[in-house]
């Protein structure tokens, strides 16, 4: 069977896009029905064994995708040693074949395999197609359109390869740095205008490991392996710790994002301690699929007494979705507002707005970020009376958090 090889490799290089097993599927398709077979095959070389990673087929079929066999056995690895060759048009003329209890079991009439070369050249296994019936119209050029897409695949499977080495490095890191007991936690005194005093802490993640990287980083990366509720679990089981450790009439907030929220694993934590001595500050920047479900998971926490914050309000795309389904006890203006506030009237006139909406709903505004006596000084004038940020202190190991309550010097005027 001649063809023309260019409007398929068109097709495939298309579908490659969509990466993974479906692309890799979908060439299978193109290229069984291209040539008129009844079945094609992706097998791979483990061991002993070759897998039947991807099957296509366009009737009844003897394998389907994850079959084993063992190596041996029937054509694949047999053509790869070189003794079979790779297109056979009459496998029963073939005394090579013809003597396999494949060929007759199965039956095979013609058969195409070529090797799967990776990258760093080894053979992952084959790219085969054969027919129940003989098929003499088959050429050197069908043979050549197998091996084009043998390489195509050969691309994926490398891609899919790489992808699985950087996943399993990533378990592996997440695994080293949870063994060590981290993340630690520092806290960031919260000071409230009014009483002048330290009203709480917010618990912040660090990560003394290598490679340096910021925490979200970190929580990305276990987000993305499946690890991201345990390493969160992590952060507020040894955030909750600094209770016993601070004032009884100072809180602790911790960040939590939606999926910890909504796995249920927050209430086991809070058996031993005093619940309404904590808020949960839910980020902004996370979305979320079902508020619903949300609201769900947060009632019996705030049965407990639990507090609940919108963090980073104004920073994302989000903020007055997340203020108006979750409903929160505090409101947290990003540091992107707070950021010379007392300089830029856009940033006063949203904050403005964001402040005035939270005593409406009868929620108490946290401004962080805060770095400078102007910005404090606006914050003041603006109606907030709950701030955190450099200007007033820095965030601390727990044994190093200022021993006096009050609020610092250098806030003296306000």
């Amino acid at each position: 069977m001649t063809n023309e090889s260019s409007g398929l490799q068109e097709y495939v290089s298309h579908r490659r896009a969509e990466g993974g097993g479906e692309g890799i599927t979908r060439v299978l398709h193109a290229v069984r029905t291209h040539l008129q077979m009844d079945v094609a095959f992706i097998s791979q070389f483990r061991g002993r064994k070759r897998i039947f990673q991807h099957v296509d087929a366009g009737g009844h079929t003897p394998i389907r995708a994850g079959d084993s066999a063992p190596l041996e056995q029937g054509y694949c690895k047999r053509v790869v040693d070189g003794r079979l060759p790779e297109l056979i048009l009459d496998a029963a003329l073939l005394p090579a074949t013809a003597c396999l209890p494949e060929t007759q079991a199965i039956p095979i009439g013609s058969h195409l395999s070529v090797p799967i070369r990776l990258r760093d050249g080894r053979v992952y296994g084959t790219f085969c197609c054969f027919s129940f019936l003989p098929d003499h119209s088959l050429t050197e050029r069908d043979l050549q359109t197998m091996r084009a897409f043998a390489d195509l695949v050969a691309d994926q499977i490398d891609q899919d390869l790489e992808v699985q080495r950087e996943r399993e490095t990533r378990i592996q890191r997440l695994d080293d740095v949870m063994a060590l007991g981290q993340p630690t936690m520092v806290f960031q005194p919260i000071y409230d205008l009014t009483t002048r005093r330290m009203t709480g802490v917010e618990a912040l993640s660090r990560f003394d490991a290598k490679p340096t990287r910021s925490p979200d980083l970190w929580f990305r990366d276990a987000a993305t392996v499946g690890l991201g509720i345990d390493l969160e679990r992590r952060a507020v089981s040894s955030a909750l710790k600094a209770l016993q450790h601070i004032p009884t009439d100072t809180y602790v907030a911790v960040n939590a994002s939606p999926d910890v929220i909504e796995a249920g694993v927050l209430h086991s934590l809070l058996r031993d301690v005093d619940a309404r001595r904590l808020v949960l500050e839910i980020t902004e920047h996370v979305s979320v699929a079902d508020y619903g479900r949300l609201s769900e998971e947060l009632a019996p926490l705030r049965a407990l007494g639990v507090k609940i914050a919108i963090d980073d309000a104004g920073a994302g795309y989000a903020s007055m979705r997340h203020i108006l389904s979750v409903e929160p006890d505090f409101i947290k203006l990003d540091m992107s507002l707070t950021r010379a506030l007392d300089k830029d009237r856009k940033r006063r006139a949203l904050a403005s707005a964001l402040i005035a909406f939270a005593h409406e709903i009868r929620a108490n505004i946290v401004a962080e970020g805060v770095e400078t006596a102007g910005e404090l000084h606006t914050l003041c004038e603006l109606g907030v009376r709950t701030v955190q940020g450099y200007f007033l202190s820095r965030p601390k190991l727990l044994q190093d958090l200022p021993k006096s309550l009050t609020l610092p010097p250098v806030a003296a005027g306000i």
